[in-house]
């Protein structure tokens, strides 16, 4: 692990950064890193807030704040056009597209890209740990405007690193993390971008949960006229079959569609923690993490 006090001698001046607080473990430690590289007076953390998360972020919100010396700011999407993340869902009868999660693109990435346009910034700080190199590339090209940047890349931190980083400073993480969910998004009603042993592990221990979502995909596909999944079969097999989706549960109208339940039982995958990103695609060889922090990007 990088010496972090030994790189906070290198100050950066009066910059205006901009990072982005998830309520998660790995933009927690990425406003923190900001703290430490550019100074309080720099930063501002900013939470875009789905109403969707579980009860023990708002403490590790309260926490964060207190630790990082500075408030989080928040911003919603949420209001005349959409009243909940259940609206979204109902209103665009979708609930993953092609670039991700609806809801986070509606609720996240649209709401950062007005916010964006309003205020000013030198850099927005990102929270892609060192198994997102890729995603990072991808945002570096795709986002260009953003001008991002990726501390947990700098120091080669892994979301395991951002456990231990927040547990030596006694801020304490939110419940899921401990009951052995990799993220800690929207879960209220469950993550879109979970993944079928994610739902398989809701199922188990979260039923009611579970049932909600699996009532919400038969309520849009009735809706729509046609499946509305979250979940798709990834095996080459059911590619070339060209009938990848699965639901929760089974769906009267369309028996042939699989559900959790015909996929082999596995435990989830860890996730990002969703910044409204969880469409950017990876991209083939990544640049490392000092190409994508300092080739004009980090230093100014």
């Amino acid at each position: 692990m990088v010496n972090h006090a030994k790189f906070m001698q290198t100050k950066i001046g009066k910059m205006k950064i901009i990072s982005w607080f998830s309520g998660g473990v790995t933009s927690a430690v990425t406003c923190k890193l900001c703290v430490e590289i550019y100074g309080i007076e720099s930063c501002r953390f900013v939470f875009m807030d789905t109403k969707n998360e579980h009860e023990s972020t708002e403490k590790f919100i309260d926490d964060c704040s207190e630790w990082l010396g500075k408030p989080i700011e928040r911003i919603t999407a949420l209001g005349d056009k959409y009243k909940t993340i259940q609206d979204v869902w109902i209103k665009n009868k979708s609930l993953n597209i092609a670039k991700g999660a609806i809801c986070s693109a509606t609720l996240k990435t649209k709401l950062r890209l007005k916010w964006q346009r309003r205020n000013e910034y030198d850099h927005q700080a990102f929270g892609f740990d060192i198994s997102e190199i890729n995603r990072a590339k991808s945002m570096v090209k795709s986002h260009e405007e953003a001008k991002p940047i990726f501390p947990l890349l700098m120091f080669g931190m892994s979301k395991k690193d951002c456990l231990k980083y927040l547990s030596d400073a006694g801020v304490q993480v939110p419940e899921p993390y401990a009951n052995g969910f990799g993220n800690n998004n929207c879960f209220k009603t469950g993550c879109i971008q979970g993944g079928i042993g994610y739902w398989q592990k809701m199922k188990r221990e979260h039923p009611d949960k579970f049932e909600k979502m699996a009532e919400m995909e038969h309520r849009l596909t009735d809706i729509k006229g046609e499946p509305v999944t979250m979940l798709k079969d990834q095996s080459n097999e059911a590619k070339l079959k060209k009938c990848n989706l699965v639901f929760l549960k089974k769906h009267p109208d369309y028996p042939s569609v699989l559900t959790i339940d015909d996929k082999k039982g596995r435990e989830p995958k860890p996730l990002m923690d969703c910044m409204g990103f969880c469409g950017i695609n990876d991209l083939d060889k990544p640049k490392t993490a000092e190409e994508l922090n300092f080739q004009g990007n980090l230093f100014k």
